[in-house]
């Protein structure tokens, strides 16, 4: 039997979960950070990393322990069966991709109105369908070109984030971030869980777990070398912002925050370098997520759990997979505003992170992992989510009714599937005869 051939060593598995973070996300949800923390804005992304810092634990020993491409979808098989649960939360995770794509779609569009005089609500759908159509006929035309293309867009913005923080540092007024202009502290714990959704990408190296040179001692360190540069990242992006920037302008500017962040050390010409640097990160990152949610579907199919359709493949290009994931991210973005897609996108991931840590916790002899660590991720991500919902509830209860109606419609989906499709909900294992 021929071993397959392992091609990603350390870096390159760092880069694939710095690059999944460093997506459209901080591009899209530090004005929300900032409306909700204020100058406690940093502390807010602090405490969203460590909940990931404590989630990549579990990610690291489960990625070892199972080496493959399904990820999220293996480690919550392993560790629960094939039955109503698990079908439920896989299919979560497929739709909460689809809220991912929706909130770069929409950050591109707030970044991509600053380089127009007027604009209308017009224009804000026209900026986000145009930017989930392009990728979509890039994933039906290529599949190669989102791959190729994701290594340099990534080592642009994490670039240029860096310039934003090395410029931006010297005009940081410390009264700004005094903790009398702080928020309260649940509303700081909260607009920690609300941007939570710019952390979720680190979960991508677990997909590529079978191609990592040294598994054993490769992954662990990709897991935590990632999520440890990127809660650098962003709390020194925090500070620059809120230290540098009125908090008056910020929330004027709220949806292109980051493009502000850069005018006090860089001007005008910083703001649009920043804005284009926006509009391609978040494009980008709609191209491989669709691009990855497509695959997902096409994996979720084969085991039975989303219909034969998302199967057929064209030039090994799931065409089906891409055009359903493109369309429902179409009519998410044009119909529910950012804030709640951020929210609800956060409340998705912590959710699925919740059952991996639960996962890990579970089979923590299996994975060789502490409990006393996958329970303390455990509890933190399901605190983190009940703490979101709460605050979401008194503050916006919108996002909290599409949320339920999202994990409402995965138990009902996959309810009625299996019994009309599958022919069984509860049996360990399902394949499909040929």
């Amino acid at each position: 039997m021929q071993t397959k051939v392992r091609t990603i060593g350390l870096l390159g598995a760092i880069a694939i979960g710095v690059g999944g973070m460093v997506g459209g996300g901080i591009f899209a949800v530090l004005g929300e950070a900032v409306s909700l923390a204020h100058g406690a804005t940093a502390i807010a992304f602090l405490l969203a990393g460590l909940v990931a810092l404590l989630t990549s634990y579990s990610y690291a020993k489960l990625s070892v322990r199972f080496q493959q491409s399904g990820g999220t979808v293996v480690f919550i098989d392993q560790a629960f069966g094939h039955n109503l649960l698990s079908g439920s939360i896989n299919l979560m995770l497929w739709l909460s991709y689809l809220v991912t794509i929706s909130l770069y779609a929409t950050a591109f569009a707030s970044y991509g109105e600053t380089f127009f005089t007027q604009t209308s609500a017009l224009t804000k759908h026209i900026l986000i369908s145009v930017a989930i159509l392009l990728p979509w006929l890039i994933n039906l035309v290529s599949a190669s070109f989102v791959s190729k293309s994701e290594f340099i867009i990534v080592l642009i913005k994490v670039s240029l984030l860096i310039l934003i923080i090395i410029s931006g540092l010297f005009y940081v007024d410390s009264e700004n971030l005094s903790s009398t202009k702080w928020g309260a502290p649940i509303t700081i714990v909260a607009a920690g869980m609300i941007i939570f959704v710019a952390y979720e990408g680190f979960e991508l190296i677990a997909n590529a777990a079978e191609d990592v040179k040294n598994p054993t001692v490769n992954l662990p360190r990709a897991f935590y070398a990632a999520v440890l540069f990127v809660i650098l990242l962003y709390v020194l992006i925090s500070v620059v912002t809120v230290g540098a920037v009125a908090e008056n302008q910020l929330m004027q500017a709220k949806d292109y925050a980051l493009a502000l962040a850069a005018k006090p050390a860089l001007g005008q010409v910083g703001f649009t370098i920043v804005a284009i640097a926006a509009l391609l990160s978040t494009f980008s990152a709609i191209n491989a997520t669709i691009y990855g949610n497509a695959r997902l579907g096409f994996y979720l199919a084969k085991k039975g759990e989303l219909p034969d359709t998302l199967e057929k493949t064209k030039r090994n290009i799931p065409i089906d997979g891409v055009i359903i994931t493109s369309v429902f991210s179409l009519l998410i973005a044009n119909s529910i505003e950012l804030t709640e897609i951020a929210i609800i996108g956060s409340a998705g991931f912590l959710l699925i992170f919740t059952m991996v840590n639960l996962s890990a916790f579970k089979l923590a002899n299996t994975i060789k992992a502490y409990r006393v660590i996958t329970g303390s991720a455990f509890l933190a991500s399901f605190s983190a989510l009940v703490t979101l919902l709460i605050h979401t509830h008194h503050t916006n209860e919108n996002a909290v009714e599409v949320f339920l109606a999202f994990i409402a419609f995965s138990i009902i989906f996959e309810f009625i599937y299996g019994v009309f499709v599958r022919g069984h909900l509860f049996r360990r294992q399902y394949q499909k005869t040929p």
